[in-house]
């Protein structure tokens, strides 16, 4: 349990960062690649919970923790959970795949958009970099 809560705590913290990062880009640059982060209008499931506020956010960060939890326990299987490369480049690449479902929403930013890919892409490098030292952080204190 105790492992599960530090999971936890890493992907809402890695969330945060993400978060941030991709604002600071947004205010500095007008580039729209937040926005993504907590729209949920190309899943129908969740599309119908899009405009209730805060649902992006709680969706956002429901991402992170699934993410982190998941990724950590499949690298586990191969004892590599402590390897923080992984996880940058799990989410580097994932993050910037990802953001191509972009191309199933009118809500900015366009799947064509290669700044905001980039920022996108840059904003998951980040997450996986503090996921991939905080795992090890912690699990170095084991």
């Amino acid at each position: 349990m105790k492992q599960i809560v530090r999971l936890i705590t890493t992907a809402i913290i890695a969330g945060v960062i993400l978060a941030l990062s991709l604002k600071i880009i947004q205010i500095t640059t007008g580039n729209p690649a937040y926005i993504l982060l907590f729209n949920m209008d190309y899943i129908p499931v969740l599309k119908q919970w899009n405009n209730v506020p805060g649902a992006g956010m709680l969706f956002h960060f429901i991402t992170c923790i699934v993410s982190v939890i998941g990724l950590f326990y499949i690298l586990k299987l191969f004892n590599w959970e402590k390897v923080a490369s992984l996880y940058v480049a799990v989410y580097t690449i994932g993050g910037g795949i990802l953001f191509f479902l972009s191309a199933l929403t009118e809500t900015p930013p366009a799947y064509t958009n290669a700044a905001a890919w980039f920022y996108w892409t840059i904003g998951h490098a980040i997450f996986g970099v503090t996921v991939g030292l905080l795992i090890k952080s912690i699990s170095s204190k084991q």
